[in-house]
């Protein structure tokens, strides 16, 4: 539904620069659409990069009628409140760009197409990206283990991790040392840069891991899959990765996580373990105790954009002593490192 040509306004009130702005900093950053403005009526005035590690003058404005002056035809909700749902006093904005023929899309749970629908003029569209698309997957059955390309999947030590941002750099950085990689979105963001792929937590837990296979088995061309990753076996709110690990049969896992974090970032009384404690947790689930295939965590991918320079330097190098593995932050240096860790050096 989104043309590439089409000039988007995100809507990220009394959010931007926050974790709970991750879609509006993912389309920012992968996007193919221009973004004319970001509405966030606290931080009016300022500019992308003032507010999150961005090197972007995106406007920031204070409402809907000066993003339509900026040109913006579609209104992407780029924010997701705790559980999804759409708050009560976001309704009338929606409401009024509906109003002026704007389209929307939607990353959220509760579905605004049906809300909207007698409003709708010919050509009009609301795409609600957390409903599953075609009929039931069936459930999986390891299919996607008798594959013979690479399946990699991004695990994390907690949610909002940068799981997306390390897998999309990923795949860029293999397909420009010239493998023929795909990234699989599982999740509204990388739907919604992407065009494809499955909204893994709407979908009915019986059927989660089936759809994750369907989509490894129909990308089964490709030399490496990269599997956008979701949720975190340490987080007791997630069930997200065990259908990841199960459909897609990963070869390989790419393990998220942010330097310094110590707790869950929503949860302090649930403690991250040492890095090797975690990279042995989810080898040991990924693998089943030699059920499933034999998958291995083969590098880290680090965020560190709240550190300096010289910091992120000496958290990489820490991890790297911890763990072992190769160890980098793919948005700030690079993923090269992580891509050679996938291919063996190739």
């Amino acid at each position: 539904m989104l043309d590439p040509t089409h000039p988007i306004a995100l809507f990220a009130e009394a959010t931007m620069g926050s974790l709970n702005a991750k879609m509006a900093e993912g389309i920012l950053r992968y996007g193919r659409n221009p973004v004319v403005a970001v509405i966030d009526s606290t931080q009016a005035g300022k500019r992308v990069r003032d507010l999150c590690a961005l090197d972007s003058d995106v406007p920031v404005v204070a409402t809907l009628a000066h993003a339509q002056a900026l040109g913006a035809s579609v209104l992407v909700l780029g924010t997701a409140p705790s559980g999804g749902r759409l708050p009560v006093a976001w309704k009338g904005v929606l409401q009024q760009a509906i109003d002026d023929g704007m389209n929307l899309v939607n990353g959220m749970h509760d579905r605004l197409q049906p809300l909207f629908a007698d409003r709708l003029r010919a050509g009009q569209w609301v795409w609600d990206l957390r409903v599953p698309q075609g009929d039931a997957p069936p459930i999986a059955m390891a299919r996607a283990a008798a594959l013979d390309n690479i399946r990699v999947l991004m695990v994390g030590t907690d949610m909002a991790i940068g799981k997306m941002t390390a897998g999309l750099e990923l795949t860029r950085s293999l397909q420009s040392l010239g493998h023929d990689a795909a990234f699989l979105a599982t999740g509204q963001t990388g739907i919604a840069i992407t065009g494809r792929g499955i909204p893994l937590d709407a979908i009915r837990v019986d059927h989660a891991g089936g759809a994750v296979e369907r989509m490894v088995l129909d990308a089964g061309g490709h030399e490496i899959v990269v599997v956008e990753g979701q949720g975190s076996l340490l987080h007791p709110g997630s069930t997200a990765t065990l259908p990841l690990m199960r459909g897609s049969a990963c070869t390989h896992m790419v393990l998220c996580h942010r330097a310094g974090m110590e707790t869950l970032d929503e949860l302090d009384s649930v403690r991250i373990p040492p890095l090797r404690d975690v990279i042995a947790l989810n080898e040991a689930v990924a693998r089943a105790g030699g059920a499933l295939t034999a998958a291995k965590v083969v590098a880290i991918a680090l965020n560190t954009a709240r550190l300096s320079e010289a910091e992120a330097r000496a958290a990489l190098d820490a991890v790297e002593d911890e763990t072992g593995l190769p160890t980098t932050d793919p948005v700030r240096h690079g993923a090269s490192k992580l891509a050679l860790a996938v291919t063996g050096g190739r």
